[in-house]
């Protein structure tokens, strides 16, 4: 008798179904075999695939969509992508023939035990949601950040879940959970403008021309290809010192995220070599550690009296050898 290969290969593919649905634990009115298992994993594994192409999907044609900007963008991504996860776990549940009423008694039992370590999960993600809507705290932003010696600043690279991202300029880069930023006290840079402004000490001598030292340090500052035109530099005469008269520059740039300390140094490059070249104008050099005694009617009597017993002291020694012999 032939037997067909067809009918063999079903009749093979029964028996192990069979066997698979045989072999089962029953869990109050629950019938969980070997095949409702591998038919669960299918089917969820069907749906994370799915809900993960759907999601990037989604955030493709929102980043195509024109007329706003990168927050507004980055916000319609992360609510779009919650969205997307709660129909596909909705839609795994239906799937999957789980009872919702049985699932809300199992999910109260298992929200209690793990809401104390993801309440701080969820905190910073409503808190990340919170900072995009009301634009305080944005990517691209420049905040000030205190690393526990000084306060430093940073670009905000990215807004995640838990955390944002900033990164120095020396490459580092700090995750601030999205509560602390929220509810601490934070330096913006470029809340509401790029353009920042920075202050440079310039000191001069008593002897200089102000005026020229003025038109120096303007000249300097306007040849640096960071600072702006507008607003325009400026400078002012801040405080008369001991040894010298301190000016201050001020200068605006419109790329705070490139740093500070660039533009200070070439400021104050500019600024002493056109004083190195000019008559008008010079610098202060540090005087010597010492002690400078000035002229005085009381000095000069002191060093008299001092002179008189210093030479009646050497007349007495003079004097003593001649008695003794």
């Amino acid at each position: 008798m032939k037997l067909n290969p067809e009918r063999t290969f079903r009749i093979a593919s029964r028996d192990f179904v069979d066997w698979m649905d045989g072999t089962a634990i029953d869990v109050g009115r629950y019938h969980i075999s070997l095949l409702t298992a591998a038919r669960g994993v299918i089917v969820l594994a069907f749906i994370l695939i799915a809900a993960f192409i759907v999601a990037r999907i989604v955030r493709r044609l929102i980043r195509r969509i024109g007329g706003i900007d990168p927050t507004q963008r980055l916000l319609s991504e992360k609510v779009a992508t919650i969205i997307v996860w709660t129909l596909a776990f909705f839609i795994g549940v239906d799937a999957l023939n789980i009872s919702l009423t049985a699932f809300t008694v199992f999910s109260g039992a298992f929200g209690l035990a793990i809401g104390f370590g993801l309440q701080k999960t969820f905190g910073n993600l409503i808190a990340g949601l919170i900072l995009l809507m009301d634009r305080s705290i944005k990517p691209g932003d420049v905040i000030a950040i205190a690393d526990g010696k000084e306060h430093t600043f940073g670009e905000v690279r990215k807004i995640g879940v838990r955390a944002a991202i900033v990164t120095t300029r020396d490459n580092r880069e700090y995750l601030i959970p999205n509560e602390i930023l929220m509810t601490s006290q934070v330096e913006n840079w470029t809340y509401s403008s790029r353009t920042v402004a920075i202050s440079i000490p310039v000191h001069v001598t008593y002897t200089s021309d102000i005026a020229a030292a003025e038109a120096l340090l303007l000249k300097a500052a306007r040849e640096v290809p960071r600072v702006v035109a507008e607003p325009a530099p400026s400078v002012l005469l801040k405080a008369f010192g001991t040894a010298s008269i301190e000016l201050l520059v001020t200068v605006w740039i419109s790329d705070p995220e490139h740093g500070v300390l660039g533009v200070r140094s070439a400021v104050l490059m500019a600024a002493w070599q056109a004083m190195q070249a000019s008559e008008a104008v010079a610098m202060p050099v540090p005087a010597p550690a010492g002690i400078n005694l000035l002229d005085s009617v009381g000095i000069d009597k002191l060093a008299e009296a001092l002179a008189r017993r210093h030479k009646a002291t050497d007349a007495d020694e003079q004097a003593d050898p001649a008695e003794g012999g």
